[in-house]
Formats: structure tokens, C-alpha cells, sequence
């Protein structure tokens, strides 16, 4: 949400041009409705992940590192270490031992992640800002049917 609002801030809500205005923190808080303190521990990590830059001083803040279209949703999502799982069923964990090995429906609950982590690998801040998130989930090709043409 804090980096979408920044794409949004940083952009004048028009993709085709860039503003090197630094968003504050403060700005991103109270438009998300997001503890600042919170944001500060983010952005950190987004900072260390070369996702934002920062600049200090009078009007200083925050801005996109790259592009809106050059940053992919699960960077993010990787970048402040937060987990995306479909349930708690990972190997090892209390939830998926069955009989000493892993449970029944792990591979179900492992590959529903993968291609949760596939679509946000694919999706990125300018498609959320465009308006072009909707309809881009693709049903899995299915063994034997037709590929279409390239």
C-alpha cells in the first residue's frame, strides 16, 4: 500500500511522466492510514533492497529507486520479509507432519504459493497505479490441451 501510494505521489497519478519529489513517511502514514513507526522499519528494509531511496534535509522523504513499471510486487514482498503462504502447511512445521513426514495436502498448499508468488512476480507497481490488475489471473494450461500459438 505505502509503495503504490508512493508510485501515485511520485507520478502525479500520470504514468507517463516521473516527479523526483521525495514522499515523507508522515504523507504515506496518514494517507494509508499506516503507524509511521511501522513504515520506518519497511522502508529500511525497502531501502536496503534498492527499492527506495531516501534524501534528508527540508522536503526530503522517500522515492521509488526505479521505475513503476521496473518494480515487481513480490520484490517487495520480499524485501520487508513478509511471508505469503496459503496456509500454515510448510515442511517441518507442526501443521504439515503427518506420521513423521509431510501432510497429505501439502504439495496442493505448496504449489497454490508458487503460483501466488508467480502472479505477484508478474505484477507490478504500474499495473496496480494503471488500473490493470483485473482479469490477469490465468487458469493453469492442463495436461494435453492446446497451447496457444506464441
Amino acid at each position: 500500500m505505502a509503495m503504490v501510494e508512493m508510485a501515485v505521489r511520485q507520478r502525479g497519478g500520470d504514468l507517463t511522466s516521473m516527479q523526483e519529489r521525495p514522499v515523507s513517511l508522515a504523507d504515506i502514514a496518514g494517507a494509508q492510514q499506516l503507524s509511521l513507526a511501522y513504515l520506518e522499519q519497511l522502508f529500511g528494509r525497502l531501502r536496503r533492497a534498492g527499492l527506495v531511496a531516501s534524501a534528508r534535509g527540508p522536503g526530503g522523504g522517500y522515492r521509488l529507486a526505479r521505475a513503476p513499471e521496473a518494480i515487481a510486487v513480490a520484490e517487495i514482498v520480499d524485501a520487508v520479509d513478509e511471508p505469503i503462504r496459503a496456509t500454515r502447511c510448510e515442511e517441518g512445521s507442526p501443521g504439515c507432519l503427518a506420521a513423521g513426514g509431510k501432510c497429505v495436502t501439502h504439495d496442493l498448499w505448496s504449489e497454490l504459493g508458487e503460483q501466488i508468488r508467480l502472479f505477484l512476480a508478474n505484477m507490478t507497481l504500474a499495473d496496480i497505479v494503471g488500473g490493470t490488475v483485473r482479469g490477469r489471473a490465468a487458469p493453469p494450461l492442463l495436461a494435453g490441451a492446446p497451447q496457444a500459438a506464441e
